[in-house]
């Protein structure tokens, strides 16, 4: 039996009573990892794909998406040519799939849309009062607004998934041709291995992998471009990355989860255009993490959001618990008084910046917004960035189609999209705080990184001569369950501070039930054999919608890994962050997930 020492979780006091599972079950039954060639079940399936041809498929419905679908139809109008430009959304609907602070630049909308205002586009908040504070467990210390990293003067509070949408109208009324509810599931590629565009997942396969009697094949998408605007750590960049070993000159790419909630509060609480930011307390000083808090001219509401990095090293740690511990504070509490909570949700998002871009382009396509993370991480802003990068594709992208360089019959390699990011602010301002996350990885952890970032990202704007280094991967991060104290999280008071299962339940998360997991694993036994064994089953922690939970075997022998893929929000910290680097992410049947509104 596998004991691991004195000071053991919960978890760990049963299993060295009990011993492990010695014959998992089957888990995996998703057809990404099983092969329906060999499977009787399929053999008189009919697996023709119907494909259709465009000019340019983008896959992905966000600010970066949608940013890169207008401009090309302004170019075309603007040069009287006609293109075919389609989006392809795995939610159900633009923006419900959407989720961020968010604090926006309007520049990159501007760009798109001078009159954006007056047609319209959501910013109902300009951003009035900028505060930041160092939270220690009973009090606050409040920074100078000279040394704030973040300069909001002239930005916007937004409720983004709001934003997406009325992008997403303007682009239809342009042209684009928008399909929600589609997921792209497969990259398609020309014999010489040029991307050829992507098709959808097939849908009407029961929960065992077989067919239904709904079976339908998915579609091909083939186009002269193609280009991935999946949001962080995306399914099909995740493959494109390995296929065309688009990492090869940069570090890991670091990440972090963010938890949100949207409250609605009396009126004689509210403060509209307040952005309030905090570092330090719940987290211990060598754990990357912070908060923002924003009060929304709607509703009233206020936006609430605690953001851990990915590369902690407690397994006992609970990004979902520490940011419930942090609405406790007496700087935060006040600002939830009287008030109800009416929206929750989660998502990675990129902190790698400079140092972990990956290159962008690749024969028949390239990547924009977060798939290669273009997030700046002291402002906390990407939203920006994600817009300009789909401005700047669109523009190369029609120019090279215009002049014929673009076909359908091979894919071709768009360095003019590269050369004009490279030259552009994204590159400027992610190179200037491009030493901002690294230098919270020393040994001074919080303090130090405060200190570097004070001195030479807000006085010395980044100018440094030198280039700090991440960390590995944060998968390798986490220490054995031996090596950690166990964290003593307070129970919910169901008022300020709540449960998993009743927030993931306000995230309008849904899934068709008969359908393989796309929590898929690379080998059904390692859950058990290793996380478990070894780090006490971290999945049932990082998950913020209670996703994976071990639970007894039902003959009493051992523990099993269950998988609640119906919970799943998308946020894709699992397949980051499991110390086994077994779980792969995919999409499932298009239109599931989180129903966002405005988050």
């Amino acid at each position: 039996m596998f004991c691991v020492g004195k000071r053991l979780g919960p978890q760990l006091t049963r299993l060295c009573k009990r011993r492990l599972s010695s014959a998992p079950r089957t888990i995996t039954t998703h057809y990404t990892m099983i092969d329906r060639a060999t499977d009787e079940r399929w053999q008189d399936i009919d697996m023709e794909r119907y494909a259709d041809e465009v000019d340019v498929a983008i896959v992905g419905g966000g600010p970066a998406g949608l940013s890169a679908a207008i401009r090309l139809m302004q170019s075309a109008q603007r040069e009287g040519a006609e293109i075919r430009v389609c989006v392809i959304e795995k939610g159900p609907e633009i923006g419900s799939h959407t989720l961020s602070g968010a604090v926006i630049e309007p520049g990159p909308l501007l760009d798109l849309f001078p009159d954006a205002i007056e047609r319209g586009a959501p910013l109902k908040t300009p951003v009035s009062q900028d505060k930041f504070s160092i939270l220690t467990k009973n009090s606050s210390i409040d920074i100078p607004e000279l040394l704030i990293p973040m300069k909001n003067h002239g930005n916007y509070i937004v409720r983004l998934g709001h934003v997406v949408k009325w992008l997403g109208e303007q682009a239809e009324e342009l042209g684009v041709e928008i399909y929600p509810g589609y997921a792209a599931s497969e990259v398609l590629f020309h014999e010489d291995g040029s991307v050829k565009g992507v098709a959808t997942n097939d849908v009407g396969i029961a929960k065992d992998g077989s067919p239904k009697d709904t079976f339908e094949r998915g579609m091909e998408i083939h186009a002269k471009m193609t280009m991935f605007a999946e949001g962080c750590h995306g399914h099909l960049s995740k493959q494109l990355f390995d296929k065309f070993d688009l990492r090869k000159n940069c570090q890991p790419m670091t990440y972090a989860i963010g938890i949100k909630e949207l409250w609605e509060i009396p009126e004689e609480n509210h403060k509209p255009g307040l952005a309030l930011h905090t570092v330090g307390w719940p987290m211990e000083s060598t754990t990357y993490g912070g908060s923002f808090l924003y009060h929304i001219n709607d509703g009233p509401l206020v936006a609430a959001g605690f953001v851990t990095a990915l590369d902690y090293k407690n397994t006992y740690l609970s990004p979902f618990k520490e940011m419930q511990r942090w609405k406790t504070h007496p700087r935060v509490a006040p600002n939830f008084e009287g008030g109800e909570r009416i929206m929750y949700g989660a998502r990675a998002l990129n902190e790698g910046g400079f140092q972990s871009l990956p290159e962008i382009v690749f024969p028949g396509g390239l990547m924009i917004g977060c798939s290669p993370g273009f997030l700046n991480v002291p402002k906390i802003k990407g939203t920006h960035n994600a817009m300009k990068s789909g401005i700047i594709a669109a523009d190369s992208t029609f120019k090279s189609i215009v002049d014929g360089y673009l076909t359908l019959e091979k894919g071709q390699v768009l360095e003019s999209y590269k050369e004009a990011l490279t030259k552009s602010s994204v590159y400027e301002e992610l190179y200037a705080c491009r030493n901002v996350r690294p230098s919270f990885c020393t040994k001074a952890g919080l303090w130090g990184g405060m200190l570097y970032t004070g001195l030479f990202y807000v006085m010395l704007g980044g100018k440094e001569p030198w280039t700090l280094k991440h960390h590995g991967r944060d998968s390798d991060a986490l220490n054995p369950a031996k090596d950690n104290q166990i964290i003593d999280y307070p129970k919910p008071d169901n008022k300020l501070t709540f449960d998993l299962l009743s927030s993931v339940a306000l995230s309008g998360t849904n899934h068709e039930g008969d359908q393989p997991p796309h929590l898929t694993l690379k080998d059904d036994s390692v859950p058990v054999n290793r996380n478990l064994a070894l780090f006490d089953g971290p999945e049932q922690r990082f998950c913020p919608a209670g996703v994976y939970e071990y639970v007894p075997e039902d003959t009493g022998d051992g523990y099993r890994l269950q998988i609640n893929a119906q919970n799943c929000v998308h946020c894709k910290t699992c397949d980051i962050k499991c110390p086994s680097q077994n779980i792969n992410w995919v999409v499932p049947e298009g239109g599931g997930g989180p129903g966002y509104n405005g988050m």
